[in-house]
């Protein structure tokens, strides 16, 4: 090592106290003023579609809804629709007018809120403001560790919540885990809703799969509300309703599911998740006709039902890797589907969700920081409402990884720091700082006023992704990105206990057969 090197360690090694300093202010929690991203942040800068080529994926689908329709509509469905102005066909099809299209677009509810139990944790799904939040309905646990895939458990979708409920940049907790341990598909439901309301007061989304589920599920819902009327007035459950299945035909039981849960006021989330080149059409942008056209179709069941109704525009279609067939969560062609799905989502002025941060790899390694990393900053641009599946989802949603949540959480913040982009203000373009370090100053930035007054709402500090320099990171035994993520998981599933009042949790338990401790 040259004498010059040497003489600059020293200099290095004094700069640790303030450093360390600095960090134990960075640790303390900003006021949601100043902190420098936040849920809700608007995007909308990145747009993969000309104005004309949505235009055309409007018409596209309009012409889609009134010469081909869906089939398999329930009878109440039938009826429902029909009493609105649809066309049963004579091959069983429903088919919309486009002036159908039109007026329940006009009375669709726009500008919603997805509540909370927690008001700090409010949703407004407007405009191209950004929430991430997870998704799926993995049935296997991933353990990085041992490299082993488990089934999913009610106590693992209860510690994923859990640890959701501790994580700043993941802004919603919908299901991400089948419960393969429970058995009975009424007591899978009421686990499902509960395990993730016991782990977090974040907003819920949640599945079921009868509609003769629905009583005792909702009797959860009112206890854990505090009565039906408490529930009416902030509604933190959505159901995830897989309306149609792709293409072009309705999901009977689910319909029938959608229908009582919009009547008690529950807002939904009206999933299309066809998988371009298998339930899909190939090209992207016929993919995505083909969900908006499902998706309008959902919009005029709902509004149908009740106009006005909250309800997402769920355009989810996937990615087929054409070479197998398999899905491929993961792709540049997936992040350009989502971002153009949110395009859409604006062009109607509807609340929108999709996709995003999916992972294809089994791990949570470098190609799934990359497939998270694209997908989600490309969703975030794009001024995607709702970024569903955004962290936690490998093996093409089969598996999920605890541990991924939690690395997920720091690419969250980096992908929120792009969609809120750079402040161009007086303040922020004035050369005056300049003078100072310039004219006369020390030659740096390093302890100016404006550097010191910025560092925490300008920037963001990733809680266990390392920038250690090589030096620093030998002395500190060559920590691995994986055993921090451990480290974290641990600590928070330590100290996060059941957010349900102890006296309704009882209550429920001696109810209900509950899975999870």
């Amino acid at each position: 090592m040259s004498d010059d090197l040497l003489q600059c360690e020293p200099r290095r090694a004094a700069r640790a106290g303030g450093r360390a300093a600095r960090h134990a202010v960075r640790a303390a929690p900003l006021a949601d003023a100043i902190r420098p991203v936040r849920g809700g942040m608007s995007g909308g800068t990145y747009q993969p579609m000309t104005d004309a080529g949505v235009a055309r994926i409007h018409q596209a689908a309009l012409q889609a809804l009134e010469e081909i329709g869906l089939s398999q509509a329930p009878q109440s469905g039938v009826e429902i629709l029909t009493g609105a102005g649809a066309i049963l066909g004579d091959d069983g099809r429903i088919r919309f007018p486009r002036a159908l299209v039109e007026d329940m677009l006009a009375v669709a509810a726009r500008d919603i809120t997805l509540f909370a139990r927690d008001p700090r944790h409010d949703l407004l799904l407007s405009g191209t403001r950004v929430h991430f939040g997870t998704a799926g309905a993995a049935v296997h646990v991933v353990d990085p560790v041992t490299l082993d895939y488990r089934e999913s458990t009610a106590q693992d979708l209860y510690d994923a919540a859990r640890l959701t409920d501790n994580l700043d940049n993941i802004h919603f907790f919908q299901r991400t885990m089948v419960c393969r341990d429970v058995l009975d598909n009424k007591e899978m439901d009421i686990n499902t809703l509960y395990a993730s309301l016991a782990g977090t007061r974040k907003h819920v989304g949640t599945s079921f799969t009868e509609q003769s589920h629905l009583a005792d599920c909702f009797d959860v819902i009112y206890r854990v509300a505090g009565g039906e009327d408490k529930w009416l007035e902030r509604p933190f459950v959505s159901n995830s309703n897989c309306f149609v299945v792709p293409p072009m035909k309705f999901a009977e039981e689910s319909c029938i599911v959608m229908e009582e849960c919009v009547r008690r006021g529950m807002p939904m989330l009206l999933l299309s998740a066809g998988q371009a080149g298998a339930t899909a059409p190939a090209p992207i942008a016929l993919a995505i006709v083909q969900a908006v056209a499902e998706c309008l179709a959902g919009v005029v069941y709902v509004n149908a039902i009740k106009p006005g109704a909250p309800a997402i525009f769920g355009t989810w279609p996937f990615v087929s890797d054409l070479r197998t067939g398999a899905m491929s969560g993961g792709s540049a062609e997936q992040a350009l589907l989502t971002a153009g799905c949110a395009q859409m989502h604006r062009f109607y002025g509807l609340p929108g969700g999709a996709a995003s941060g999916i992972s294809d790899s089994k791990l949570p390694d470098m190609q799934a920081g990359w497939e998270q990393g694209i997908t989600n900053a490309l969703a975030g641009l794009a001024g995607l409402n709702m970024c569903y599946e955004a962290v936690g989802m490998h093996a093409s949603l089969l598996g999920f990884c605890m541990e991924s949540l939690v690395l997920g959480d720091d690419l969250l913040g980096q992908a929120m720091r792009l969609v809120r982009g750079i402040d161009v203000n007086e303040d922020s373009t004035s050369i005056d700082a300049m003078k100072a370090v310039c004219l006369g100053g020390p030659g740096h930035y390093l302890g100016s006023d404006q550097t010191l007054r910025l560092m925490q709402s300008e920037y963001v500090y990733p809680s266990i992704a390392n920038r250690m320099s090589p030096k620093e990171w030998n002395e500190a035994g060559k920590p691995l990105l994986l055993d921090a993520a451990i480290a974290r998981k641990n600590t928070i599933l330590a100290r996060a206990g059941n957010v349900i009042d102890p006296d309704i949790d009882r209550a429920i338990r001696e109810r209900y057969n509950i899975y999870f401790r």
